[in-house]
């Protein structure tokens, strides 16, 4: 399997914060996007380098720069956007895509509404980032998308995860490196991750 679980003592504690009822919109803002940071750490670690002289105010250093690859973020919105910060605060020129699905409530499949990607996006190491891997109908869309825009290099990355998505994406796309925080129990018959955090995307915007 192509799934990499962060077992991060941070990850992990600040996983569990997110988890109660009772954190509130603020607060749980601030959880996804610094679990998304250090999500992106660990995500990132395969970057190629290349070493460069610089000059320090003391002798000249051989040392190490990132070289070669360009990076973007396609969060699948809305509940992705929560995870966008955290991203870009460890890789400020990154370029942001968007592709915007709902589940639909009685067949559980994505439905997509909105694709918004840069020019140059097939050039472009991608990572898709969604709070939560349910069923995992929007995260294979999603990736089946940006494949068919010519993108060869593609990640996901999500803080919760259920084992019936998590298997469903490998098993769609064996070639995506995955990256979760946590593997969760299961779904329930509405879909839901349990034990999870409930909806990210209420719990983020204030919408619950």
């Amino acid at each position: 399997m192509n799934a990499h679980i962060l077992d991060h003592p941070l990850i992990q504690h600040k996983i569990s914060l997110m988890r109660d009822k009772n954190t509130g919109s603020k607060e749980f803002r601030e959880l996804v996007s610094e679990v998304a940071t250090l999500m992106c750490y660990e995500a990132t670690r395969d970057l190629p380098l290349a070493e460069v002289e610089i000059e320090t105010p003391v002798a000249v250093a051989k040392t190490k720069v990132i070289s070669g690859r360009k990076l973007a973020f396609v969060p699948i919105l809305r509940a992705g956007l929560g995870m966008v910060d955290g991203v870009l605060n460890l890789v400020p020129a990154a370029k942001i895509g968007h592709i915007g699905m709902y589940r639909d409530p009685q067949t559980l499949k994505p439905v997509e509404y909105y694709c918004k990607l840069p020019v140059d996006i097939a050039q472009r190491e991608v990572i898709v980032i969604d709070p939560m891997l349910a069923t995992g109908g929007s995260a294979i869309d999603a990736l089946s998308l940006l494949k068919e825009k010519g993108v060869a290099q593609l990640k996901f990355m999500c803080i919760i995860a259920a084992p019936e998505g998590l298997n469903a994406l490998t098993e769609a796309h064996p070639d995506v490196d995955i990256y979760c925080g946590v593997l969760d129990e299961r779904l329930n018959e509405h879909g839901y991750i349990v034990p999870g955090l409930g909806d990210a995307g209420d719990r983020i915007f204030g919408t619950k």
